[in-house]
This record gives structure tokens, sequence and C-alpha cells, in this order.
């Protein structure tokens, strides 16, 4: 895959991400003018979050015990708000395309390591799907195969063969088909199709 097209993909997440941040903004900038009480209790618990993220990093564990339990009390005051309001607790959350990698394209494990999202990949999977041969799968198929737009006429000096084009895509097609009958069988030879481009 082409450098360019992760890039501009990227690029795209970061849009998306900071479009769903934005409106979150938004909204909790309406609700808190409706309710302003649920703005207090918001900024308390982003100053306890704060300070008991500085208390485990001081492994002060008493300190972050009590803080802890301060944040717990904070959390139901904010859920009985909410409910009380009718407010779904999702509401005052970004709302991401994609909840896993939060619109970012990627999944950062507890180990540290980094991997790429499968809405990522799928996207991926897309574009080069799209830039295939294959996009019109449900119009090109066997199904839809026309045998008699070959010509019926055996022409040795013109095709080089004893049979007709119309004989040779029949066999072409019947190896085909068994090639993708047999596909997961490990025996199975791979198939090499070969000539010019237009060639039929």
């Amino acid at each position: 895959m082409p450098k360019e097209i992760l890039e501009n993909l990227l690029k795209e997440y970061e849009k998306k991400k900071i479009r769903a941040e934005l409106d979150l903004e938004n909204r909790k900038k309406e609700i808190y003018e409706k309710i302003p009480e649920l703005k207090d209790v918001e900024e308390e618990l982003n100053n306890f979050a704060i300070t008991t993220a500085k208390n485990i990093l001081l492994n002060n564990q008493k300190s972050t015990n009590q803080l802890t339990e301060k944040i717990e009390e904070l959390k139901k005051k904010r859920n009985k708000i909410l409910e009380e309001n009718h407010i779904d607790s999702s509401y005052l959350k970004p709302f991401y395309e994609c909840n896993i990698c939060k619109d970012t394209g990627y999944i950062h494990r507890e180990n540290q390591k980094t991997e790429m999202c499968n809405c990522l990949k799928q996207k991926i999977l897309n574009i080069s799907f799209n830039k295939s041969n294959i996009a019109n799968l449900d119009k090109e198929n066997f199904n839809t195969f026309n045998e008699n737009i070959f010509s019926d006429e055996v022409d040795i000096a013109k095709y080089k063969f004893n049979f007709s084009p119309r004989t040779n895509i029949k066999n072409i097609k019947n190896h085909c088909l068994k090639f993708i009958e047999n596909f997961d069988n490990p025996d199975t030879k791979n198939l090499l199709f070969a000539g010019n481009t237009g060639l039929r």
C-alpha cells in the first residue's frame, strides 16, 4: 500500500477525532448552561483525577484511596443529576465513529505496543478493492459470463489452435471453477494468466 494512501487516511481520522471532540465541547457548554451544578461536579472530578494521578506517581497510597472514594461519590452525584434530567451518561462522551480506537486508527495495548485498528484496516482494504478489477463482482462473475461472444470458428492459422476460441474459453472457465473448488487444498496449483492488455 502506498504511503500516501495511509497518510491521507490518517488525516481523515484526525479530522473526525477533532470533530467529535468539538461536538462534545458544544454539547457540554449547552448542558452546563442548563445545569450549572453538573459543571461544578465535572470540574471537581477532573481536579480529583489529576490529584490522584500525582499521588500514584508519589506512591502515596493512603491519600490515593481517599481521593478514589471521593471520585466515586462525585460520579454517583453526577449520575444522579443526569438521571433526574433524563440525560444518558454517554451524552458527556465524544461520539466517535470507532469507539475502539477513538478515531485515531490505532489501538494502544498495555504492553506499550501499538497496532492498527480493524476500522482502518477495513478502509485500506476497501481502497485496495476499489482499485482492483474485482469491484464489480455482482455484475462480472461466472453466472453472467457469456461464452457466446467468443468465436465458434476453428482457424489454426489465426488462433494457433485446432479448436475454437469458444471451446478454449470454456476450458479456461472449467479450470478456474476447479481451482476455486479446490482452493483450500494445499496440493492445488496456482493459476497464471498471461497476455497483452485487452485480449480475450
